[in-house]
């Protein structure tokens, strides 16, 4: 059947369906058995075996696999049972770590799973006679669904009605310019996809209009789904930190090789077993190069999204999580952002009274058909489910249609007696929204809108009172729309806002109040403090603005509020001299609106801009950090958005650049942990080869250390809470280096710190003199001591390390054990360590040996070392923020 062409009735009818009741419960289930969720088939995902096998594919361990097959051949050839346990316990070690690897990258890639599933799109549809918002996914052929600016369109639908329709079909046809839809325009068959006017399709999106469909193919049937496989729109899929630390890792890893070849060559200089000296080598470079250090991110980054996902703030893209760590600008929208959205019609004027009128349910004549024509120019909905109230639609209209309701002018009854015959849909351009409707016969255009707006546009009415009535209004906070009409003798076919929205009899003035919320004022302060400058931007008139702006601590003493249009009136040079004392932006188009984020970005400043309509799509992305409004915003805003706040909260935002500066922290440490303890690794062995041609640290000793002690206090370490005083610091610089502010070189002294004392402990195990230490044999007893020592300082060493990176205040004042994830990590890294240490056979094995009493006591009394010198550090405040 080609829906295009056919007659609309026989497409209906072909489905089972109705136009004002849609498909039934039964029906949906039905057509689901046999089309399935309305979804394109996702990326094969690979497979764990895939997974497992891919873990191998680093050259370092391909070369330390070939080392443990040569050393294996040895054994067979000598016939010595003790020398299989080394590449046997090598090999182990390998695959315990591609199974970690594994588990790392499937909770990643499950954490990032459940981000997609908390954005995913919905629809408006009418089932069982009743208008309803569900998940996308559930659509099913037959569906009648409504459609307006701004819509992702969900499936792909044949048009039942329209108004002033258009629909961005570039995905599809290559088309730059939205095209125009008609409802009731015939189709030829065979016509090209870009030609069929009379149909929307899965993927595109509405720039303009409402309309009603029925949906006709969902998932892989669209003209979407067809070209499937043909597109790719995975993202990629790293952080710009990500890649720096990917790259840095590179980096590390040629030096570490660097050090390994000069100890390999020291090793055969001085007779060492080419064998063991190579296998020491290998692994000290496996051990030292942080390959999985951009996997312990994505981590950390996940596990901060979904807390942040709890907190009413949903990430759609991973860097975005940096970036608000560095936000030093938020602007925000008014309405329901840093006010309850919770509108209220308080107040009405009808032209030619004295004053006006309080709203209650019995209001005078006059305010009724007010009310009554401004609630046919309303498309939002109020209905009541299980005796509760619920508000479908715009805020603004629906405390019209509320208002209206409470009069006993419900808005079915109201479209019944006069309906709809045309309509001009509300944009932000315009700030109007116009309809025609048979009242009492006559064709009546009703105009809403902005009373600046209006005032040109009307040409009866007492226009100076009504002003007089605005600004009055306005200095109480309150929002103000004015209403006009006039009579046409004919409804337009194509309405425009030349003929219909001008020549108007003013009708009246309704106000509402859309109070502040209580934790705005509270996330303001929050901001001040942390150096983050807050900015109202609203479409609201100046003076409403300002008086909640005040109210709220944005507005501060000198600084100012400015309209759009004078705004439009700045050149851009002397918009940048007075930028800094404007902090509130009244009357504003969405042009303006990308003008403030580029002006306050050629100052350097990281910029986080709200915004829900189709319009604000561009200066969302335009900022560092765009933020789409979860409840009231359309899905192009959030398609184009970093962010979505499921609570449209200016509070949510503050919270979410919190998180982003705790997320930033944990990554910081994970880091610092990870490169810290694996350059003193480098050091002990690099070292002790240089002053002893020994290493204190065998191959497999060296292996465990990376597996137990480095990977589960990084993972644990990425789960600390956000500090109390993150707010407290000024926003980072957007291309500050993580290494900054002398992070890189603390790092450095760190490991060179595990290398002393490992060295020590090695020395002071080996129970000899220092010139001595270097003539010991290879199986000697006392060199086992020493090694048995240094395996315990270090891997401790590091156990406790993990402790010291959690904050750069003092344990004492944070509390040594209050992250929980951690005193898991390190009591398991300890019992594992303890297990290889005293469990006899196993500690042959790893070559390590029972120590005297004295040496664990000096072991002991090493390992708490760094907690001593990192505390003392953080006391006499070499370790610090700089502010």
């Amino acid at each position: 059947m080609a829906f295009y062409s056919d007659d609309l009735k026989s497409v209906i009818k072909s489905f089972d369906s109705d136009e004002a009741v849609g498909l039934s419960a039964a029906q949906v289930e039905a057509q689901r058995r046999i089309h399935g969720l309305n979804k394109l088939k996702e990326k094969k995902k690979k497979t764990m075996l895939t997974r497992f096998l891919e873990q191998f594919k680093d050259v370092m361990i391909l070369i330390l696999i070939a080392a443990a097959i040569v050393s294996f051949t040895i054994a067979c050839v000598e016939q010595n049972p003790k020398e299989f346990f080394e590449p046997a316990l090598i090999l182990l070690i390998v695959i315990v770590n591609a199974v970690m690897g594994v588990m790392q990258e499937s909770k990643a890639e499950k954490a990032l799973d459940a981000l997609k599933s908390l954005s995913a799109p919905h629809a408006r549809v009418i089932r069982d006679g009743e208008e309803k918002i569900i998940d996308a996914a559930d659509l099913v052929p037959g569906d009648i669904i409504k459609l307006e600016a701004g819509d992702f369109i969900p499936a792909d639908a044949r048009l039942i009605k329209s108004a002033s329709l258009k629909s961005e079909e570039s995905a599809l046809t290559g088309e730059s310019v939205p095209s125009e839809k008609d409802a009731l325009e015939p189709v030829k068959d065979g016509a090209p996809l870009g030609d069929r006017s009379n149909m929307v399709f899965s993927g595109c999106s509405v720039t303009y209009g409402t309309a009603t469909a029925i949906v006709v193919a969902t998932g892989m049937d669209t003209e979407m789904g067809k070209i499937a496989n043909l597109l790719d729109d995975e993202e990629d899929g790293e952080t710009p930190l990500q890649k720096k630390l990917a790259q840095l890792g590179k980096y590390l890893g040629i030096m570490a090789l660097a050090a390994c070849a000069i100890i390999f060559v020291l090793g055969i200089v001085n007779g060492t077993s080419p064998i063991d000296i190579f296998m020491i080598a290998v692994s000290l470079a496996v051990s030292a190069i942080p390959e999985g250090l951009p996997v312990i991110v994505t981590i950390v980054l996940s596990i901060g999204v979904q807390r942040m996902a709890k907190r009413n703030a949903l990430i759609r893209r991973l860097p975005a999580v940096e970036t608000l760590g560095s936000a030093s600008i938020i602007c925000s929208d008014k309405t329901g952002t840093l006010t309850q959205n919770r509108m209220t019609l308080v107040k009405a004027y009808a032209d030619g009274e004295a004053d006006s009128e309080d709203i209650t349910d019995n209001v005078s004549d006059k305010i009724k058909n007010l009310l009554s024509l401004a609630t046919l120019c309303c498309d939002g909905s109020v209905i009541f489910e299980d005796g509760a109230e619920k508000h479908i639609g715009d805020p603004t209209e629906t405390a019209i249609v509320f208002a209206a309701q409470k009069n006993g002018l419900t808005k079915d009854a109201l479209n019944a007696d006069s309906p709809r015959l045309a309509e001009i849909p509300f944009d932000s351009d315009r700030k109007l929204m116009t309809t025609v409707n048979n009242i009492g016969g006559k064709n009546i255009v009703i105009v809403k809108g902005a009373f600046d707006v209006m005032e040109s546009r009307c040409i009866a009415g007492d226009l100076k009172k009504a002003k007089e009535m605005t600004e009055a209004m306005s200095e109480n906070a309150l929002r103000v729309l004015a209403v006009g009409f006039k009579e046409i003798d004919t409804v337009p076919e194509v309405p425009t806002s030349e003929e219909l929205e001008n020549g108007l009899t003013f009708l009246g003035l309704v106000g509402m109040i859309d109070p502040p919320r209580p934790e705005a004022k509270d996330a303001v302060a929050v901001c001040r403090k942390a150096g983050i400058k807050p900015v109202m931007i609203t479409g609201d008139h100046v003076v409403t603005a300002s008086a909640i702006a005040r109210e709220l601590g944005i507005l501060e003493e000198g600084d100012r509020a400015i309209t759009g249009a004078e705004l439009d009136a700045m050149t851009d040079t002397e918009f940048d001299k007075v930028i800094g004392e404007i902090s509130v932006y009244a009357r504003v188009s969405p042009e303006n609106k990308i003008r403030i984020v580029k002006a306050w970005q050629r100052r350097g400043q990281i910029v986080s801009m709200t915004g829900d309509g189709v319009n604000d799509a561009p200066a969302l992305k335009a900022a560092d950090i765009g933020c789409a409004m979860g409840i009231t915003g359309t899905d192009v805003a959030k398609g184009a958005a970093d962010m979505t706040l499921t609570d449209d909260n200016f509070a949510t935002i503050v919270d979410a650049v919190k998180e982003g500066r705790g997320i930033y922290a944990n990554i910081k440490k994970v880091v610092g942990y990870l490169l810290g303890t694996n350059i003193g690794e480098v050091i002990t062995v690099f070292t002790s080869m240089l002053l002893w041609h020994k290493s204190p640290l065998l191959s497999m000793q060296l292996l465990w250390i990376n597996l137990v002690t480095d990977s589960l206090p990084a993972i644990a370490l990425g789960m600390e809470a956000v500090e109390s005083d993150v707010m407290n610091q000024k926003p980072k610089p957007k291309d500050e280096s993580i290494f900054a502010h002398g992070f890189g070189v603390r790092i450095v002294l760190q490991g060179v710190m595990f290398a002393a004392l490992s060295i020590a402990a090695f020395w002071i195990g080996c129970g000899c003199s220092f010139s001595e230490l270097a003539h010991l044999p290879e199986d000697s007893a006392l060199l086992a001591q020493g090694e048995t020592m240094a395996f315990i300082v270090l891997s401790m060493c590091q156990i406790v390390q993990s402790f010291n990176m959690r904050s750069e205040h003092s344990l004492f004042k944070i509390g040594f054990f209050t992250n929980g994830a951690l005193n898991k990590a390190a009591l398991t890294s300890f019992v594992l360590t303890a297990l290889v240490l005293f469990i006899p056979g196993v500690n042959t094995i790893f070559g390590l040996t029972y120590l005297k009493p004295i040496n664990y006591v000096i072991a002991l009394g090493l390992v708490l070392v760094p907690l001593v010198i990192m505390e003392v550090s953080k006391a006499v405040g070499l370790i610090r923020h700089k502010h």
